[in-house]
């Protein structure tokens, strides 16, 4: 449920075009895409902390992450962050049904990244699924910027998106998709952003070597900093 103190964060809250979708989001999703977007998802959260950590999630969609992350790890807590109105309250249903006991430790606001504030961190997990590719290139950096700042040293940022397509096939995907979302949601966003430059210039460099899915144009990735890493090891 939205706290009562989170009333102003509410009220500055973007208007999403999302919101006319929501309630068939899931099933359109899962009839082009099969389990592959899930599959995705489930991979990159294999890099979730251990323990007890604190987690942004933003644009979570309909709150699917959002079971999923807390049946994984089942003292986290969360910051749930979605622009749509509609998408919050199914979010917050399928945990009421799902989870019920878990509703203490989630807090979800309307909003968009430029809704976190400093005090809401530091977090021990940045997750983005689905959710980078609907950024304009020009709103990317300063987007990415933000969520930088509220990591905390160390913290994983996962990713789930699409990938940069490779064949003839993926690039007329995403072309339908991107007009198929301008057309229903009002979508700014024209094109998938080139995500590594944009992290590498923020200071994360990618962990590993991903996964793909769905013939490779979906894949699953983990960001860190490089000097982090280097001191874990």
């Amino acid at each position: 449920m939205l706290a009562a103190d989170d009333s102003d964060h509410a009220a500055r809250a973007p208007a999403s075009g999302f919101d006319r979708i929501a309630w068939c989001y899931d099933a359109l999703a899962g009839l082009v895409f099969g389990a592959a977007l899930r599959r995705a998802q489930q991979a990159a959260l294999e890099q979730l902390p251990a323990g007890a950590p604190k987690v942004l999630i933003l644009g979570g969609g309909t709150g699917w992450v959002l079971t999923e992350l807390l049946r994984r790890r089942p003292t986290a807590s969360v910051l749930y962050l979605e622009a749509s109105a509609a998408m919050l309250r199914r979010s917050q249903a399928r945990l009421s049904f799902h989870l019920p006991d878990k509703q203490a430790q989630v807090e979800f606001r309307q909003g968009t990244q430029a809704s976190v504030e400093a005090a809401d961190g530091p977090f021990d997990a940045v997750v983005t699924f689905f959710v980078l590719d609907c950024l304009p290139a020009l709103a990317l950096p300063a987007a990415l910027a933000h969520l930088a700042a509220v990591r905390r040293p160390g913290a994983p940022w996962l990713v789930a998106d699409f990938a940069p397509p490779r064949t003839a096939w993926q690039r007329a995907l995403l072309w339908v998709m991107y007009r198929f979302f301008r057309l229903t949601t009002g979508l700014a966003a024209q094109q998938l952003p080139q995500l590594r430059p944009a992290l590498a210039a923020v200071g994360l460099q990618e962990v590993g070597t991903g996964h793909r899915f769905y013939g490779g144009a979906v894949e699953a990735l983990v960001f860190n900093n490089d000097l982090d890493q280097q001191a874990q090891e």
